[in-house]
Formats: structure tokens, C-alpha cells, sequence
């Protein structure tokens, strides 16, 4: 039996070097996010907000999708044992 992912880690490399992580708890909503607000928009220098876990209420990010180079999908799979 295939193992699900618990969540999946989204790292996002812009065009200076900067790293980001955002985590989605679907592939589908990461999918979701993707075609509905970064595609549209990929060549645009206006900001688009990207969502950020419900963690910290006044928290949000919001990127130039013009300056995204890369996008990493991995996804996290939940188990007993802890790996560092």
C-alpha cells in the first residue's frame, strides 16, 4: 500500500538567491494555489500574496512571481521515527 504525505514543503528560490519554504497540507491545494494565482501572473512584477500556514494570524508573504526562478515540491511523510 503507497504511503500518503502528511504535508508537502514548498521551497521557492527567487532570481538574488533567496530561499523560502511554504507548506501545504494537499498536493491539490498547493496545485490549487499554483494554476489560480502564480501561472496567471508569471511574468508580472505586481505582488501576489502567497499563502502561509494559519499559525501565526498576522503573518502573510506576498512575492513578484517575475522573480521566481524555481519551485521544489517534497513532500513529508509522517512517521515514528524523528530524522535530523
Amino acid at each position: 500500500m503507497p504511503r500518503t504525505p502528511s504535508e508537502y514543503i514548498i521551497h521557492l528560490l527567487f532570481d538574488g538567491g533567496h530561499h523560502q519554504e511554504v507548506r501545504f497540507s494537499s498536493i491539490q491545494e498547493f496545485q490549487k494555489w499554483y494554476s489560480g494565482e502564480l501561472m496567471p501572473k508569471a511574468n508580472s512584477d505586481d505582488f501576489i500574496s502567497v499563502p502561509v500556514p494559519k499559525i501565526n494570524p498576522g503573518e502573510y508573504m506576498v512575492i513578484r512571481p517575475s522573480r521566481l526562478v524555481s519551485i521544489r515540491v517534497e513532500p513529508v511523510f509522517s512517521s515514528s521515527v524523528e530524522r535530523f
